[in-house]
């Protein structure tokens, strides 16, 4: 699958290499900042990733680092210019917790999403309905146009990534707003899994009482050196994580839940059942 280009991969590339780069030279944020005339807030935020940064501005830490290999320069060049592109979630960011904000943006350019969720429907199988109801009960607002514009975005793309689900059943037994609504919804999710890149295992209750992980999602990317990222949500607060040993330990925990779960064919062979049950 080819890797999608897109700015938020393009930012994280490029706070690496910039990264990088001071350290080679021997340089401290402080001190860039300083030879920058910026706020030491502002080069906390660029190796953070959490803002862009001009082409203009590339050149200056590129001139200040020593970094004289056109190659290197062109890339970090390049990688500014895209990391300015606009998301078509952008006029929204403000209205969004910054965690939520960048895994949208890590959403949309990864190449395969593994997600558990014991409690509800990952947001890109939702229908507007279930969408609608659970931004009223969480308070979330708009929230159900970001949703729906994720699954426009993410699943309407044309090399749409794999995705992978591991559903809890009592999430299937729950009703959005009535038992119209859980029909819809769990022919909608019948749809997807017949998607070649959709796969839905359900985690029946014939497994017993298991002390699972919290909802989680890791992205997978196709490009070269993009490390994997996790997005965990709990009661608390959700986070993007990043480090290798805990992503691997949460994939480990994804490998084991799939092992429990029904095949695909027998989820498909279970919501058919669940949505011909009457009311």
């Amino acid at each position: 699958m080819s890797a999608v280009q897109g700015p938020t991969l393009g930012r994280r590339r490029l706070r690496a290499r910039l990264r990088a780069a001071r350290i080679a030279a021997g340089l401290t944020q402080e001190q860039v900042a300083s030879a920058m005339e910026w706020s030491p807030s502002k080069m906390i935020r660029i190796e953070a990733g959490t803002v862009s940064i001009s082409t203009t501005d590339v050149l200056a830490l590129v001139r200040l680092y020593d970094v004289t290999d056109e190659r290197r320069v062109d890339e970090l060049v390049a990688l500014a210019r895209r990391s300015r592109l606009r998301h078509w979630w952008s006029s929204l960011r403000a209205t969004l917790p910054p965690s939520y904000a960048a895994y949208i943006g890590l959403e949309a350019e990864t190449s395969s999403i593994l997600y558990f969720h014991p409690t509800g429907l990952p947001n890109l199988f939702q229908t507007e309905s279930y969408a609608t109801a659970g931004a009223t009960r969480t308070g979330e607002g708009g929230q159900p146009a970001v949703r729906l514009g994720r699954q426009r975005e993410v699943l309407g793309r044309p090399d749409p990534p794999q995705v992978v689900a591991v559903l809890d059943e009592a999430v299937l037994r729950r009703i959005a707003d009535g038992p119209h609504d859980l029909r819809d919804q769990l022919h909608h999710l019948l749809s997807l899994s017949r998607e070649p890149h959709i796969t839905i295992h359900v985690l029946p209750f014939t497994t017993g009482v298991n002390h699972h992980h919290g909802p989680f999602a890791i992205l997978q990317f196709a490009e070269a050196h993009a490390a994997d990222v996790m997005y965990v949500e709990s009661a608390a607060a959700e986070d993007v994580v990043d480090r290798p040993g805990v992503v691997d330990a949460y994939r480990g925990e994804f490998e084991r839940l799939c092992g429990l779960a029904l095949s695909p064919g027998e989820t498909s062979a279970l919501l058919d059942r669940m949505a011909g049950e009457p009311d």
